[in-house]
């Protein structure tokens, strides 16, 4: 029998969700186990949230799994939940083959754009975060999750489906059914939260609807397996390839040592391709002829979906459940979903906060993913023309090492170099420029950069994720340190009276004036959120670097790591005046006159 890449004797192939029934009464219940929702059943806990989670499937399999790459953004959030670790150690197939995204005419074939290796002695890590990109198929997370869920005593409960939502003054009544035996439960919760998927029941009990451009045609994500082609291929072959030739386009990407998804399509959206059409593609993306049985086929299409709220009462959506676009790391939005509201929720029911608080989850999150959505449709659409246009101008047969084939790779190669464009702005400007609890600057809104998918520069200012960086020698760093609690940053040197030093390592002196000003504004938060009982981290940094990024004496920062005010005083009001703010206790006539400046949900 060939011999098989370990992996550690686990069955990664299949994710049993427990069995069990939910329990009566919770604080929050969340209605699907995917990512998304085992997620933020992982948030919710970290913050004394008493969830509970069903789905109606009791089966997750990774022959059907769909997201695989997590930028360094969703990777932050998997460090500060503390499971990082366990998520890089729970890998499909062997972490070697990654080799980056390479650009190929097939598997075995030519490289169309080189793509520098990665090196022994390398980070990795993208320049604006502390970690990198991760390749894990979904249901690695959720088994992460689950493990890490049971250790909290967290109920999970597969074979359930959600069948009636009923919304009071107190709470919601959830009525849901075993899809076995047929009892009936009803779930008392406080909030309901959707993660269920693209077809939601949640979002259809609930009547919300859904806007965007609907698919002209379909594409299928394939899943096929081989037998042992390492012969053909080596022991560690490239893990993640966009194929461009006459037959196959698209991603053919490892989820395991034999299993690798491929694409196929475009499509009619009536026409059903057979599965010798379907095995031929296959074939064509690894570039030599070999057995391969399809597993699975599932359809997908370009196109975008969203919600026209993401909340309605007690009732709340994330992940697709909330918004489907043009695949492409949507995993990313449901995980920064689940971040952003998180704190919200448990700030609402710690009594820290207003329920009203919640709406700054549709206010911030919705023209996200409004942006990507449609950013990544326009990427689609002008990627489909490409593929055609080098099409009709012919791509060589692998086995052609002739001049005029070389010279046609690299035209297509110079294309298709030409055409590409980063996505830092996708991964890291997840800016919140249209929220009535986010104390921005006097000017800011009307001169700040317009967002772009390709481009990012940290930006310290209110709404912007907080830059982060090192701040000891030993590896922690200020996302780190920030934790799951609000946080004063202090950037004006030791609180001591001691100097600082500047930026050629020299002692910087310290008005005694500035001293007190810190003191004044640190004594004043700190009393402020005392009253409150909201946990607050102050963080002193005396780093000239760290004041040169953030460029004020003062930040603070909200749980989801996102900057809620920045300033050298207090304003008028005081920390009071801020914490209201930021709490959803005073509405920002600034953010309000945004909101009303375009539709919104289209605040681009």
């Amino acid at each position: 029998m060939p011999h098989l890449p370990a992996t550690g004797g686990r069955d990664v192939h299949t994710v049993r969700f427990p069995v069990g029934r939910p329990p009566a009464t919770v604080d929050v219940l969340i209605v699907g186990a995917g990512p998304v929702g085992l997620a933020a059943a992982t948030e919710l806990t970290a913050r004394g949230i008493r969830v509970a989670v069903v789905d109606r499937a009791r089966t997750a399999t990774l022959v059907r799994a769909g997201a695989m790459g997590h930028t360094p953004r969703v990777v932050e959030h998997f460090r500060r939940w503390g499971l990082l670790q366990r998520i890089r150690e729970a890998w499909t197939y062997p972490p070697e083959w990654n080799r980056g995204t390479r650009l190929v005419t097939s598997l075995t074939g030519h490289e169309l754009v080189p793509v520098p290796r990665p090196s022994f002695r390398g980070s990795g890590a993208p320049e604006h975060a502390a970690d990198e990109a991760l390749r894990r198929p979904q249901t690695v997370l959720q088994q992460v999750f689950l493990d890490h869920l049971a250790e909290h005593g967290v109920g999970v409960a597969g074979g359930w489906e959600l069948q009636e939502l009923a919304e009071d003054g107190e709470g919601v009544s959830a009525g849901v059914v075993d899809v076995d035996s047929g009892e009936r439960r009803t779930v008392r919760a406080a909030y309901v939260l959707g993660t269920d998927g693209g077809s939601s029941t949640t979002r259809r009990l609930v009547g919300i609807d859904r806007e965007g451009d609907h698919a002209t045609e379909k594409r299928l994500r394939l899943i096929v397996r081989t037998g042992d082609i390492s012969d053909r291929v080596g022991p560690a072959p490239s893990a993640t390839n966009i194929v461009f030739n006459q037959r196959a386009s698209g991603f053919l990407a490892a989820v395991s040592p034999r299993e690798w998804r491929v694409y196929a399509g475009p499509y009619p959206l009536a026409h059903e391709p057979t599965e010798d059409e379907l095995l031929a593609i296959g074939r064509a993306a690894f570039g030599f002829d070999l057995d391969l049985e399809l597993v699975s086929a599932t359809t997908f299409y370009h196109a975008t979906r969203i919600a026209t709220t993401f909340r309605k009462g007690r009732i709340l959506l994330a992940g697709d459940a909330a918004h489907v676009r043009t695949p492409g790391g949507n995993l990313g939005e449901g995980i920064g979903d689940v971040a952003n509201l998180g704190w919200k929720l448990a700030a609402v029911l710690a009594g820290h906060a207003p329920d009203t608080l919640l709406d700054s989850y549709d206010q911030e999150r919705r023209p996200h993913n409004w942006r990507v959505a449609d950013h990544s449709l326009e990427r689609s659409r002008r990627s489909q023309a490409a593929l055609a246009e080098i099409r009709a101008g012919g791509i060589p047969d692998d086995a052609d090492l002739g001049d005029a084939a070389v010279r046609r790779r690299a035209e297509i190669g110079e294309r298709l170099r030409r055409d590409h464009s980063g996505g830092a702005g996708v991964t890291f400007d997840e800016r919140y420029d249209a929220s009535d609890v986010i104390w921005y600057e006097d000017g800011q809104l009307a001169s700040e950069p317009g967002w772009r998918p390709d481009v990012y520069e940290d930006d310290p200012r209110p709404g912007h994720r907080a830059p982060d960086g090192r701040i000891d020698p030993h590896g922690s760093t200020l996302h780190d340190r920030i934790g799951t609690s609000f946080a004063l940053l202090v950037l004006t040197g030791d609180p001591t009276g001691r100097p600082a030093e500047d930026s050629t390592g020299e002692p910087a002196g310290r008005p005694a004036e500035d001293l007190i000003r810190d003191r004044a504004v640190v004594d004043a938060f700190t009393r402020e959120a005392a009253s409150r009982s909201l946990p607050l981290t102050v963080i002193h940094l005396t780093d000239p670097d760290a004041r040169a990024v953030y460029g004020a004496a003062h930040v603070l920062i909200r749980p989801d790591q996102h900057v809620a005010w920045r300033g050298a005083v207090l304003p008028d009001g005081g920390a009071r005046a801020v914490l209201d703010r930021v709490l959803g206790q005073a509405r920002s006539g600034t953010a309000a006159q945004a909101l009303g400046a375009v539709p919104a949900q289209r605040v681009l």
